[in-house]
């Protein structure tokens, strides 16, 4: 077999360089060349399929587990501090004294120091003023009597103090010692017994003596005892809640419907529908006229 010029000259410079046939043992590359071609790169694969180098370098990525969201968290709804107020009816507490207490002994008079050498200039005395009992002969009636003209008047009945001054005494007159002195206006009384324009009332404590008719008034009011009332919007148990009152609150009763559990009554500012029940100052199915 003939070959041709090119290859005849291509082998004869691979002896003369290398020394051998094919083998590059010299160059420690420990691969064979023939022709100039590496015969690992001319033998054909065993198999039909590819094989990729192996090795840790070849080796694909390890996949990365996914990261899931963080989760937020559920949100509570924020109430601020009216909010929360709002939904919390008020609280009305009972202010000023409301049991009468015993008459405190008048401190005798200090003596006069003694007058200057010159003459002194007189001075006119101020004439007293008449209290609540004495009264009676002025001609001016105070509002809202306790006993209106031309009405017709029933024992028992309630009435309430006219101010924060009264005298509970003994007996029907002045002459009599006081007992009890009372102050807390608008206080609701039971009035029992009448003579001339003196009343034998008793208060929600039970405490009973004569005061003066001047010192009632027909405002009819009432008193919380015991535990606390709730005033509601409506006459039902299921209402809004409009206030809490204390023991010892005092309110004003506006209107009470005959054999009704309810009566319209106001505390303070706060308006609302109270159970009968609850407070002391009107008889059992009595009607309150607005």
């Amino acid at each position: 077999m003939r070959y041709p010029a090119r290859v005849v000259l291509a082998l004869a410079s691979v002896i003369t360089t290398t020394g051998t046939w094919g083998v590059g043992a010299q160059t420690g590359a420990g691969r064979d060349f023939c022709c100039g071609i590496s015969q690992a790169s001319a033998q054909p694969p065993t198999s039909g399929t590819l094989r990729l180098p192996s090795g840790p370098q070849h080796q694909p990525p390890a996949r990365e587990p996914a990261v899931k969201p963080p989760t937020a968290a559920p949100r509570k709804p924020v109430h601020t501090a009216a909010e929360t107020a709002a939904t919390k009816p008020p609280v009305v507490a009972p202010h000023g004294p409301l049991h009468p207490h015993h008459p405190t002994g008048t401190p005798a008079a200090k003596a006069a120091p003694p007058a200057p050498p010159a003459t002194p200039v007189p001075v006119p005395q101020p004439q007293p003023q008449p209290s609540a009992e004495t009264k009676t002969a002025v001609p001016d009636k105070p509002p809202d009597p306790e006993k209106p003209d031309a009405v017709a008047t029933k024992l028992p009945r309630f009435a309430s103090l006219r101010s924060d001054d009264v005298n509970m005494r003994a007996g029907p007159g002045t002459r009599y010692r006081i007992d009890w002195v009372y102050k807390r206006r608008d206080l609701p009384v039971e009035i029992e017994r009448e003579f001339d324009v003196w009343r034998w009332v008793r208060d929600a404590d039970g405490i009973q003596g004569w005061v003066h008719g001047a010192t009632l008034m027909g405002r009819r009011s009432f008193i919380v005892q015991k535990a606390d009332a709730t005033l509601r919007s409506e006459t039902s148990d299921t209402a809004k809640s409009v206030a809490i009152l204390k023991p010892g609150v005092i309110g004003r009763i506006r209107s009470c419907a005959a054999a009704s559990d309810w009566c319209n009554v106001q505390a303070g500012s706060y308006r609302g529908f109270l159970r009968r029940e609850q407070f002391w100052g009107t008889l059992p199915d009595e009607a309150v006229a607005p």
